[in-house]
């Protein structure tokens, strides 16, 4: 029953700036039905790229089509695009390509994945510097609530890899005619911060890459040695609150998923004599999407 389901979360924790909690349903008629292969395509709009809590000064706003090809065994393979919508900035910002495995087993369900990073050169997204991931997760039915656990390594382009964890606790509301699903959810994230260095060093202060734009507020200062003291240490790093609405009709389902994040411990970035002492505040960001699957 959760196969579509877990299928649909991989997509979304593809998306730049996203990450574990989004879910969605299957069409009502086929919710109890197993076993089908099947070809599924979505096209969202993000308001901006957020990672762990952490954004970039300017907003990065996507559109992302993405389609992507489901086995009954439970093996996929899902390409995307996310398109940056800024009116100083429109361009093609990422390519994603991704494959992996989920499977449903009673109270359990899961699934893994790896994917390759493209991005554009003048990409300021908190992710810029990422190349591939490697993901998991594994969940438990409890009945009247849902928990997970996710682990990630995410590699990063001429540094070291980051580690990152998860849990999250949901809760499924359904209608009684099987068209409508709520899912409220509260996640807890820890993590390494080597992507975030490396993101400091190419964009957060002035050192953009390519033509992107400057940090609001920032002044350009040239490539400079820079390190996120500790940023090799796993740490809380975010605790985000989530409450993804679906309606879902014969094969389309039409998605809205306002998130709350709390980003927790600030990054102390040092180069050459200054230190300077990040300050993080609460962001408030969502999605909207339309998705339609068929049976191959």
């Amino acid at each position: 029953m959760k196969t579509l389901i877990l299928s649909c979360t991989i997509v979304l924790f593809l998306i730049p700036g996203m990450q574990y909690g989004q879910d969605y349903s299957r069409s009502s008629q086929d919710l109890q039905e197993d076993g089908f292969s099947y070809v599924l395509t979505d096209l969202n709009y993000i308001t901006d790229a957020v990672f762990m809590g952490r954004r970039d000064s300017i907003s990065a706003p996507y559109v992302y089509p993405s389609i992507g090809y489901y086995d009954k065994s439970g093996f996929f393979v899902n390409a995307s695009s996310s398109y940056l919508t800024r009116s100083d900035e429109n361009r093609v910002d990422l390519f994603l390509l991704s494959t992996g495995f989920v499977f449903d087993d009673d109270s359990w369900s899961g699934g893994i994945s790896g994917s390759l990073y493209f991005f554009n050169d003048a990409s300021y997204n908190v992710k810029s510097e990422t190349v591939g991931d490697l993901t998991g997760n594994l969940n438990y039915d409890l009945g009247p609530l849902e928990t997970g656990l996710s682990l990630s390594t995410y590699f990063n382009d001429g540094g070291s890899a980051d580690i990152f964890a998860g849990w999250h606790l949901s809760k499924e509301i359904i209608s009684t005619d099987n068209t409508w699903l709520i899912i409220p959810q509260f996640s807890v994230y820890a993590g390494t911060q080597q992507f975030y260095e490396a993101y400091y060093q190419t964009s957060r202060l002035g050192n953009r890459k390519g033509q992107g734009m400057g940090s609001g507020g920032s002044v350009p200062m040239g490539e400079q040695a820079l390190e996120i003291r500790e940023s090799e240490e796993l740490k809380l790093l975010n605790l985000e609150i989530g409450l993804p609405i679906h309606y879902y009709h014969k094969q389309f389902i039409f998605s809205v998923n306002p998130m709350l994040a709390f980003p927790q411990s600030p990054a102390t970035i040092e180069f050459e004599d200054t230190t300077l002492s990040e300050e993080l505040d609460a962001v408030f960001y969502g999605y909207v999407g339309i998705s339609y699957w068929f049976k191959t």
